[in-house]
């Protein structure tokens, strides 16, 4: 079974001495937020979680991207919440990057370790511990489900990344290949949370420009992102954000895999009701 690794952020800040010569840039079309920037001082505290603390790395942006919310959470042992979600209706998907967790949906408990994926429904009970002895690090997907007369809600899925084959990518010879927890043609799903990896000279051979929103973290490795009309270095650590549309298009230059977590939201139409109402205030 093939090793991974998965880079996680542990806070602290950057000594006085140090010149302010980080790769932080925020666009009308995207965002990169490099691991420089996750310091002690850019995290947030939620309601009814204790021993825990998060990077907030995405939210909704009326104007940007406006569909998700996504965390880096941290979680000392024995914390937790038994009350994690406080909006009504928000689905999500947890990935841990580091240590262990206990998480319990609608009364099943399952314990996730590296590279553990778990789906939570909108509006599913559920609760997370960390029952080991050293600190755990998570990612925490969060979106409002669109739901669509017709189309039941999806059930809860926990897997790990090491029970998953990888999907290669057609006419790619196995160096672009992309890890899907949720079957694509699963229609109840309106968001995926995937793993993208790209070997050594693997190329997103032209500029991607597409109606879904991303996320996307860097779990390993380095490359050069394009985005926009601007190429940006990346390595594991580092987290870019991108609204609908932005070109985007990547080289992994090595020496080992590329590798990144990708939220996108996809399966539905796309919404009219705000359309309406304003063609009939113009009329």
């Amino acid at each position: 079974m093939t090793k991974r690794t998965y880079y996680a952020p542990t806070g602290g800040l950057p000594p006085q001495e140090q010149l302010l010569t980080d790769r932080a840039v925020f666009t009308d079309a995207y965002a990169v937020i490099p691991k420089g920037t996750f310091s002690d001082i850019v995290t947030s505290l939620l309601p009814f979680w204790d021993h825990s603390r998060f990077w907030v790395i995405s939210r909704p942006l009326s104007g940007f991207a406006e569909s998700f919310s996504q965390y880096i959470a941290e979680v000392l042992p024995g914390g937790g919440s038994d009350r994690p979600e406080t909006d009504a209706g928000v689905q999500s998907v947890l990935f841990v990057v580091e240590g262990s967790i206990s998480v319990t949906i609608s009364g099943q408990i399952h314990n996730m370790i590296e590279g553990g994926y778990a789906y939570v429904p909108p509006n599913a009970e559920w609760s997370l511990r960390n029952t080991g002895d050293v600190t755990a690090r998570f990612h925490w997907v969060r979106k409002a489900y669109q739901a669509v007369d017709g189309l039941d809600l999806p059930e809860p899925l926990v897997l790990n990344e090491n029970d998953v084959a990888p999907t290669e990518m057609p006419d790619t010879n196995g160096v672009w290949a992309t890890t899907r927890f949720v079957d694509p043609e699963d229609l109840r799903h309106d968001m995926h949370v995937t793993i993208v990896t790209f070997q050594p000279g693997g190329v997103i051979p032209f500029c991607e420009t597409h109606v879904m929103e991303h996320g996307l973290y860097v779990l390993e490795g380095k490359a050069v992102y394009r985005l926009n009309q601007d190429w940006v270095e990346v390595e594991a650590g580092d987290y870019m954000w991108l609204r609908a549309f932005c070109p985007q298009a990547c080289y992994a230059g090595g020496p080992g895999p590329f590798r990144y977590l990708l939220y996108k939201d996809v399966n539905r139409h796309m919404p009219m009701t705000a359309h309406l109402f304003h063609s009939k205030i113009a009329g």
